[in-house]
């Protein structure tokens, strides 16, 4: 039986490229405006999407409690690696939406630079900011995978603001936010002891984020601070 059939040739092209994009950026997320449209035409065609990304080794979450569909791949294949600070930021993003959860009347988790940097600090990770270069670039790439929009065009001020969507829960999934502080514990730990992040892979997988983990080689993160572009 033809998996399209019955679907009119204009939904088979948006089909094409609404695939497309979800296999580039994994999550479709409902708040964000500029995926919104791609969002419900997944939920109405749910079954081709589902059948057609079986075939190839994928499987379709759909949480219509966030409003987010994730694509996850079954066989463990396809995940980003970060470099350390990027995921330190990430953690640091998912304990900052929780905190803004709590504020009820808030639709949309709206931070700024100077929470991320204050959080930072605050976590005795390091006695200094995370610098401009390796912040804005984690920041990019968070927004590409649809778990963040950046509000203001630039990134060197403390209130510039971030959106933090509903995506980041599925991302980054804990039970309790203390799970999170735990993770942000150790690579602490890792950082005092003058070892390598050794914790890196695990957060992936204690979190049950299929798309997160980040590099153990702590040379190339000390790099990238040491050298910023700006």
């Amino acid at each position: 039986m033809d998996l399209f059939e019955g679907m009119l040739q204009k939904d088979k092209d948006e089909f094409r490229r609404v695939c497309n994009k979800l296999m580039s950026v994994c999550f479709i997320v409902r708040r964000n405006e500029t995926s919104k449209t791609d969002y419900y035409f997944i939920l109405r065609h749910r079954n081709v999407f589902e059948r057609y990304l079986d075939v190839l080794g994928y499987a379709l979450e759909i949480n219509e409690d966030y409003g987010v569909i994730q694509m996850v791949n079954r066989e463990n294949y396809n995940h980003l690696n970060l470099r350390l600070n990027d995921s330190i930021i990430l953690l640091i993003l998912r304990i900052l939406y929780d905190e803004k959860k709590r504020e009820l009347s808030l639709t949309d988790m709206v931070v700024n630079l100077g929470d991320i940097q204050e959080k930072y600090l605050s976590l005795k990770i390091r006695e200094k900011q995370i610098d401009k270069t390796t912040m804005g670039n984690a920041l990019r790439i968070f927004r590409r995978y649809n778990l963040i929009e950046i509000l203001d065009r630039e990134l060197n001020q403390e209130d510039s603001r971030i959106i933090i969507y509903d995506s980041i829960l599925m991302a980054v999934r804990v039970e309790d936010i203390r799970r999170v502080y735990e993770l942000l514990e150790k690579y602490r730990e890792r950082r005092k002891e003058g070892g390598p992040a050794g914790v890196s892979v695990k957060v992936m997988d204690q979190t049950r984020g299929f798309l997160f983990g980040s590099r153990e080689e702590e040379n190339e993160d000390e790099e990238a601070s040491e050298n910023p572009a700006d």
